[in-house]
């Protein structure tokens, strides 16, 4: 245990503790955070090169080269979730241009994604606060409540074909083109995501350019769109488990909603590094500030952290199923669960 904290406090035991021993872990090595940088876009810069090699020469097996792209096109985007919370580098104008840079290349407006995910974070698990950077979640008793058409919308949008296939092609390549949910926030959001879009059109137009119209979007639209898949289903699993914590009220405090409604994802190492370590996802609610690869220091030092909210793989899969939240049971349940109840 890191002999400069405090001894562990049981679970539960309220805000301050927790947030106070985090602080420990905010502070970011800018020589490592510029390592895991280059690390992460040098390799995804020659991974689309040589897919485009491959297309180029006829190998179309290089296609394959698809994957771990994608895979290197997410762990830029955890980069630039970590610069919307200032943890990367801790100094505010290296982290913004980071993360604005980085957008151009992951089709997210960094200033206008940064502003919705704060309010993420700010009402996670609440219930009186839902609808800001989340993934709409009804409970049981509003479902009933809706009318035929209301309840047949509700279920395509959480159909896993809508989740986790259209819903990347939708967010990522579309809906960010414009800052919906913002129109009258000021001109930051506008700012930030038209300057975003004429990044991206300088980019695919050079690149269309080089390369040719044709292998330009067969390599790189199935990039961004596997990498988009990846980033919601993450997203998804860290918070839509079956015990998971909503609260509503004066009942709902901060501390409890972030280590008990976010979930610790356990992954294989090799994901968990292209994933930034966002796994540990209870972590970094209770302490946005600290730098993803810092994150593995505090499970080492507070191993009591590492069972709340843990879910493996095979367990992940099934929360696909659940879809309502019940305040009687205080849990995620089915549809078919919810039907059997009524």
């Amino acid at each position: 245990m890191n002999s400069t904290s405090p001894k562990s406090p049981a679970l539960g035991s309220g805000e301050r503790p927790w947030l106070k021993i985090l602080s420990n872990y905010r502070k970011p090595h800018r020589g490592r955070s510029t390592f895991e940088l280059a690390v992460t876009i040098i390799p995804f810069a020659v991974l689309w090169a040589l897919t485009w090699a491959a297309v180029h020469y006829g190998f179309w097996w290089g296609l394959l080269l698809i994957i771990p792209a994608a895979g290197f096109l997410l762990r830029l985007f955890m980069i630039q979730h970590d610069c919307g919370h200032g943890s990367f580098f801790a100094h505010r104008h290296t982290d913004d241009w980071t993360g604005r840079l980085i957008g151009v290349l992951t089709l997210t407006p960094y200033d206008y994604w940064r502003r919705t995910h704060a309010l993420h974070h700010a009402s996670a698990g609440n219930l009186d606060e839902r609808g800001d950077g989340d993934i709409t979640t009804l409970t049981v008793a509003e479902y009933r409540a809706l009318s035929r058409w209301g309840r047949l919308n509700y279920r395509l949008y959480r159909h896993p074909a809508v989740m986790f296939g259209i819903g990347p092609v939708w967010l990522f390549i579309f809906k960010q083109r414009l800052p919906f949910g913002m129109m009258r926030s000021g001109a930051e959001p506008w700012v930030s995501t038209m300057a975003t879009n004429f990044g991206i059109a300088v980019l695919a137009v050079f690149l269309m350019w080089l390369v040719g119209v044709g292998p330009f979007l067969l390599i790189h639209l199935p990039i961004v769109t596997l990498a988009g898949a990846a980033g919601i289903w993450l997203f998804y699993v860290q918070h839509q488990f079956e015990e998971t914590h909503w609260s509503s009220g004066p009942e709902w405090q901060f501390a409890e909603a972030a280590l008990h409604g976010s979930s610790h994802y356990v992954l294989p190492g090799v994901l968990r590094w292209m994933t930034g370590n966002i796994g540990i996802h209870h972590v970094h609610h209770l302490s946005s500030r600290v730098p993803c690869y810092r994150l593995p220091e505090v499970l080492k030092d507070y191993p009591e952290l590492r069972d709340v909210g843990r879910i493996t793989i095979m367990e992940s899969l099934r929360c696909v199923k659940l879809v309502l939240w019940d305040e009687n049971r205080r849990k995620l349940i089915s549809f078919r669960e919810a039907k059997r109840l009524a």
